[in-house]
C-alpha cells in the first residue's frame, strides 16, 4: 500500500529518512527514476541515506509501476519517491492507487517560478499539474509531516 507519493528532486535525504519514514510507518522506500535505476554510483549513494530497518528499492518508472500493481506490494507500507512532476504524472496515470501527491522539494531552475519556499515549477509542470487536478488527484505541498497541507492549486 502506498502511504505517500512524494515529488522531491533530492529523492532520499534527511527529511525523508528521519521525518517522513517514521511518521508514515513506511517499511519500504521506492525510488522511481529511470536515470538513477541505471546508475550504480547514484544507487549506492542513495543507499547511504536509507533508514535502518527500511527496505530501499530503486526502479525505473515502468518497473516501479509493475511492482506497485503486484499484489505482494500491498502488504508493504511504501513511500514512493519521484523527482519530477512529469514522472509523478506517469506514475499516477498507471497506478490507480495514487490519489494524492506531496510536493516536497523542487529546486529553482531556468524558467521556473517559486510557489512555496521549496517548490519551483515550470510552465510545463503547470500544464501537467492542471491535468492531474482535473483527474481529481490531490496535489499538496509539505516539506515535513508536521507542516500544514497547502494545496498546489491555491498556490499557482
Amino acid at each position: 500500500m502506498i502511504k505517500l507519493t512524494r515529488i522531491d528532486d533530492r529523492l532520499l535525504h534527511g527529511q525523508v529518512a528521519f521525518t517522513w519514514t517514521p511518521a508514515l510507518g513506511a517499511d519500504c522506500l521506492l525510488i522511481a527514476n529511470d536515470k538513477v535505476a541505471k546508475d550504480d554510483f547514484l544507487k549506492m549513494t542513495l543507499g547511504l541515506a536509507k533508514p535502518a530497518g527500511t527496505k530501499l528499492l530503486i526502479k525505473t518508472l515502468k518497473d516501479a509501476v509493475t511492482f506497485l500493481l503486484d499484489e505482494r506490494s500491498k502488504n508493504m507500507k511504501v513511500l514512493l519517491i519521484i523527482n519530477s512532476v512529469q514522472d509523478a504524472s506517469v506514475m499516477a496515470a498507471d497506478v490507480p492507487e495514487i490519489k494524492s501527491i506531496n510536493f516536497g522539494g523542487l529546486r529553482s531552475k531556468e524558467g521556473s517560478k517559486l510557489i512555496s519556499k521549496a517548490v519551483a515549477l515550470t510552465e510545463e509542470d503547470l500544464v501537467i499539474i492542471k491535468e492531474l487536478i482535473s483527474k481529481d488527484v490531490e496535489l499538496e505541498v509539505r516539506q515535513v509531516p508536521t507542516d500544514s497541507k497547502q494545496l498546489v492549486n491555491n498556490l499557482i
